[in-house]
């Protein structure tokens, strides 16, 4: 599990894995599908998951957990990345911090099982044990119900829209509608557990520059187009971006960098945050690093069949130093956004 403050950095890789291992009992790290929510009470509102931009409901991205030993009261913590993906805007990004102690009550004090559990019941539960109900479309909170036969929830007149035109309409009247199963509606990302892994110790800056070029000649072809053609710019530009290509080359496929306390790898030298750029947590403290999403998420994420589509160079997470518990719910955090188009 992830250190208080890492001595090292952590490296996540996106896996398929079944269904079940991906749910909140489980403490998933987790690409796209619906949130595995972590707490089930102050949950973030369809307010704070609007597009600050476009105003439009983010989509969730991917979570990550990632507790605290010697804080009791985050045995649980997870984090929480949402972003929009309604063209043409794509650009709006929240994350959010949940955490919890290991006594909480939600979750049982033993660690869970690694084996499937039997089968029962619908596999996808829009209704938390808090009796708090979800929306339909993206599993984030859902006070909005359909007026007509009030049995499914929904975020905001968005997603009810979007829903009533994929099936419900039809399926409104019928009083086994529910059994139905719930349509792509073509909003949420492919769904991927995180495998969490520690960066080898032997950093390629060891590596003689012939085996540099054999390792980032495994890279996914369009990411290698985008990064040589960066690569033409020299200076302290070119500089930074070698250095990045050569922190990714012995582990191309990397989707996530976790190390709390430690520094992002930035991708160019052009918007790199300082520190009066990233805000100080609302208890006081300041926030520092925790992990970055690294451009190779994008070829997982099938974003781009819509032409304009999310698009990023690094996403920086920062969170509250201290951790804070502001109330038992979702403190929001900040995220950094760092374009490839940045370079000059």
């Amino acid at each position: 599990r992830m250190a208080a403050l890492a001595l090292q950095v952590e490296l996540g890789f996106a896996e398929e894995a079944p269904a079940w291992r991906l749910r909140s009992d489980q403490f998933p790290s987790k690409v796209g599908g619906r949130p595995a929510w972590l707490g089930e009470v102050g949950l973030p509102g369809p307010g704070a998951l609007a597009c600050a931009l476009c105003g439009r409901p983010l989509a969730f991205l991917l979570q990550v957990y990632a507790p605290l030993p010697g804080r009791t009261d985050a045995f649980h913590r997870s984090l929480f990345l949402f972003c929009c993906r309604e063209p043409p805007c794509c650009a709006g990004l929240r994350v959010f911090r949940n955490q919890l102690p290991r006594k909480n009550d939600f979750y049982s004090y033993e660690p869970p099982s690694e084996n499937p559990p039997p089968e029962t019941g619908p596999s996808l539960c829009l209704q938390l044990k808090s009796g708090a109900h979800l929306c339909r479309v993206c599993g984030c909170l859902g006070p909005k119900t359909c007026s007509r036969c009030h049995k499914v929830h929904y975020c905001g007149k968005v997603h009810q829209a979007l829903d009533w035109r994929l099936g419900h309409k039809q399926a409104c009247s019928q009083p086994d509608h529910l059994d139905h199963g719930i349509p792509d509606h073509n909003f949420l990302f492919p769904e991927f557990e995180i495998i969490i892994e520690t960066e080898d110790d032997i950093m390629p800056e060891v590596m003689g520059e012939e085996d540099a070029t054999e390792i980032v000649g495994s890279m996914g072809e369009t990411l290698e187009e985008e990064l040589d053609s960066m690569a033409k710019h020299e200076s302290r530009e070119d500089k930074i971006f070698q250095k990045f290509k050569t922190h990714i080359a012995l582990d191309p496929e990397q989707i996530l960098r976790y190390g709390r306390g430690l520094a992002p790898i930035w991708i160019s030298g052009e918007n790199i945050p300082e520190e009066k750029d990233i805000p100080d947590c609302p208890c006081g403290a300041k926030r520092i690093f925790e992990f970055q999403v690294m451009p190779q998420l994008l070829n997982y994420l099938k974003a781009d069949r819509l032409g304009t589509s999310v698009d990023w160079g690094v996403l920086a997470v920062f969170t509250c130093a201290e951790s804070c518990s502001l109330g038992t719910g979702y403190t929001e955090e900040f995220v950094w956004k760092q374009d490839v188009t940045d370079t000059p």
